[in-house]
């Protein structure tokens, strides 16, 4: 792979996170003015958008209902509509550093589960990483020095939920076609937060209605960009760029709702982000063929989930 190509990739990669981190920040603006579950179901709607550049060659529409594995790809579903509804809480609730501080735990709690369910080896250095990251969150939240709200609980469930999605991603390896996995987030997103909001459901004024259509929009350009840049660029390459979402989320924090970052929460950033880096960087190491934890918007994994035609290519 060229470094031009490999450049191209990076910057779309770039692009890619930067409207994750607009999407979250759209969906903070409506301040809680909509119910999770609404905004959930409306922003989740947009997502069908992106189905026609995700579909692979030989994928059909058919694909997005068909599983080799029903069980995790229902738990796909479940999972996917947890981690929304939850990321709008934790946004609505909190400033956009911290809500990403909580989330970015994902790593950790995937490295947990992968020892649990996926029976892998985990070295030191990646325990380490687990511990670093929970110290962090730790430095954060600072227990008993200040209220704790539903917003924190909402951002570690989302991020939780997350590292389900990863696990599952691996358990059911490159046999299960990435439009299948993808369709079984957006329905479950669309179906269970339709089955919440339905029966209390107001439509929400022209503005808040504007937003939700960004931030569903904006999640859906994301996923597209993810899929090109992964396209470009290998996966060690294209998973750290993640953490520029940080970097997004203390500046709109700042410019768009006046929110600080104080220096616990500056120290919390840095143990977080760097527990993640250290695990992609272990990842990278042991050459595993599986995409990297991303954190918040767990379709983006698929873009860089190898399927079998790939995996031959690999091993040719």
């Amino acid at each position: 792979m060229s470094a031009d190509t490999t450049f191209k990739g990076v910057i779309f990669a770039f692009i890619c996170f930067a409207a994750y981190s607009f999407s979250d920040a759209a969906v903070k603006m409506v301040e809680g003015r909509v119910p999770a579950f609404e905004a959930g179901f409306i922003g989740s709607l947009f997502g069908f958008l992106a189905i026609p550049f995700l579909m692979k060659r030989g994928d059909r529409y058919t694909d997005l209902v068909r599983s080799t594995n029903w069980p995790l790809w229902g738990l796909r579903f479940v999972c996917s509509a947890v981690g929304t509804v939850g990321s709008i809480i934790a946004f609505t609730q909190l400033s956009m550093a911290e809500a990403f501080c909580l989330i970015f735990l994902l790593p950790s709690f995937a490295t947990i589960m992968s020892v649990i369910f996926l029976k892998e080896e985990v070295g030191m250095k990646r325990w380490a990483a687990v511990l670093i990251g929970f110290l962090g969150v730790l430095v954060v939240l600072r227990p008993g020095f200040r209220e704790l709200e539903i917003g924190h609980l909402a951002a570690l469930i989302s991020g939780f939920a997350g590292a389900v999605t990863i696990i599952i991603f691996r358990a059911m390896g490159p046999q299960e076609k990435n439009i299948s996995l993808y369709g079984a987030g957006l329905l479950g997103s669309v179906i269970i937060c339709a089955a919440f909001s339905l029966p209390d459901f107001q439509a929400p004024d022209s503005y808040d209605l504007m937003l939700l259509a960004a931030f569903g929009l904006l999640a859906a350009v994301g996923n597209i960009f993810m899929m090109l840049a992964s396209f470009y660029a290998p996966a060690p390459i294209v998973g750290p760029i993640q953490y520029s979402q940080m970097l997004w989320a203390i500046l709109l924090g700042y410019l768009v709702f006046g929110d600080k970052v104080d220096w616990p929460m500056g120290i919390g950033i840095v143990l977080i982000v760097g527990s993640g880096l250290l695990t992609l960087i272990r990842e990278r190491k042991r050459d595993t063929p599986l995409p990297p934890p991303v954190a918040g918007k767990t379709d983006a994994a698929l873009a860089i989930k190898p399927e079998d035609s790939e995996a031959r290519r690999a091993g040719d």
